[in-house]
């Protein structure tokens, strides 16, 4: 103990100098002392992920808590109000959540990933779905879901250290709310058998994505375990390890030894076997980059696990050109690889938070030639119905006025078409209208299909 304690000392003494030498301005602050249950917290304390953990806030109690007079009537009354209307819980770490601007909370990007408002909630569209990837439909195993023909996804636990507004995996992922009832669980080794043994059985399985919930819960023998037993499969070439924690409690890289060592371990043995070890990590904007992002990551660095980002393009959050490129830039100063940008999926809940293909596709187009080319993220739409990712200008056909898009996926998907839909308020004004008269839009849907349907087959080789 006293041996960890003199490290957190000496990275919170060395912290400001390890962002300092990048060149890019990361904020060095003491900024959780703005919030008033926290003005006393060194950051000693600060650093210790058991901290981090054990005052995650958790209810609206535990926020009113942690602001005090911050905390006015009436934005209480408008998070109790979003409450009763979103499919996930709250969680927040203690780090992210003295990354809002709480004395400007209804503008904020963080807040606006982690905490609902009532005031902000707007109706699903109408094609919206609990299971928008086909997840469930594609379980090889109770945890295991095999979708590509060389990659499969592995959800060993549903739980995750904070949770975000826009989960995908909402139907299952942080606990019961007032409109949906869940049955989340945690990780358990021995109920992992028949997963390693499909991966056995089928060779063509060369990509094991590790996810949840997210990785970072597993316990430090549970990550020795998944690594090892996936890694001692001849026909596994990469792993991945999914978690935010990078992003939402960066010193849990820092702090938890055996955490980190169990982690280097895996990558050890990984390069001993010539193959990859990874962890994706889920930034979405440079508000969430501090000196402490500086500091895990040079942690991580020398473990020599690769470090790539997956952000969600979310409306208000960072649906702009400046936010991507500022991101874009300081994740990849830290060693994280930006890699995909996904359009908001079409999950219930996220109504106010998605954006538009076409606005993804612009900024799409203005990041290429901003970076260097292996620093530019993917802009892809993840094709509801389990069609996968598909490059943001790849869609069949694309109807702007009624806000539909036809995808194909001719390898994993052969002969299949899947369809995305725009949000009804971003539609100009003849679109929405149309949305309101039941026969017209299925009319013209009718007519959209076919003709998707149409150009599709004459393209097809």
């Amino acid at each position: 103990m006293m041996k960890e304690a003199l490290q957190m000392q000496n990275i919170a003494t060395d912290i400001q100098t390890d962002s300092s030498e990048v060149g890019y301005a990361f904020d060095q602050s003491e900024f959780w002392r703005t919030i008033p249950a926290w003005r006393d917290v060194d950051a000693e304390t600060f650093g210790d992920f058991r901290w981090q953990q054990q005052n995650s806030v958790t209810s609206v109690p535990a926020i009113q808590e942690a602001l005090g007079e911050l905390a006015s009537p009436a934005l209480i009354a408008d998070i109790e109000a979003g409450l009763l209307k979103t499919p996930m819980n709250v969680r927040l770490t203690p780090y992210i959540f003295s990354r809002i601007n709480w004395e400007n909370v209804e503008t904020d990007p963080v807040h606006r990933q982690f905490l609902p408002l009532g005031s902000q909630f707007i109706p699903d569209h109408p094609n919206a779905m609990d299971d928008s990837l086909d997840e469930d439909g594609h379980k090889a195993t109770p945890f295991l879901t095999h979708r590509y023909p060389d990659k499969a996804l592995f959800l060993p636990i549903t739980l995750c250290p904070v949770y975000c507004s826009f989960c995908t995996r909402s139907r299952v992922v942080g606990g019961s709310t007032a409109v949906k009832s869940k049955s989340t669980y945690g990780a358990k080794t021995s109920e992992w058998d028949s997963t390693f043994e499909y991966i056995r059985r089928n060779p063509q399985l060369e990509d094991i994505v590790i996810s949840g919930g997210d990785a970072l819960l597993l316990r430090p023998n549970q990550i020795l375990h998944i690594g090892k037993t996936l890694l001692e499969i001849p026909t596994v070439r990469r792993i991945r390890f999914a978690t935010k924690g990078v992003a939402i409690m960066p010193m849990k890289f820092t702090s938890d030894t055996e955490w980190m060592d169990a982690l280097s371990g895996v990558c050890q043995l990984g390069r001993a076997r010539m193959k990859e070890v990874a962890l994706h990590t889920h930034f979405n904007t440079d508000r969430e980059i501090t000196a402490w992002t500086a500091a895990a990551m040079k942690a991580l660095s020398s473990t020599g696990v690769r470090v790539r980002n997956q952000s969600v393009l979310i409306s208000g959050v960072n649906d702009s050109f400046g936010c991507l490129h500022r991101t874009t830039k300081k994740l990849s100063s830290q060693l994280i690889q930006p890699y995909y940008i996904y359009l908001h999926d079409m999950v219930p809940g996220c109504e106010h938070l998605r954006t538009t293909v076409h606005t993804a596709e612009n900024l799409s187009r203005r990041l290429q030639g901003s970076v260097a080319g292996f620093n530019t993220p993917r802009v892809v739409c993840d094709a509801p119905g389990g069609g996968g990712k598909r490059e943001i200008s790849s869609y069949t056909l694309y109807d702007r006025e009624i806000g539909v898009s036809a995808w194909t996926s001719p390898t994993a998907k052969p002969g299949e078409m899947f369809f995305y839909y725009d949000p009804i308020q971003c539609l100009p004004s003849g679109g929405s209208r149309l949305w309101l008269n039941k026969a017209e839009i299925t009319k013209r849907l009718a007519k959209f299909k076919a003709e998707a349907t149409a150009k599709a087959e004459a393209t097809r080789v």
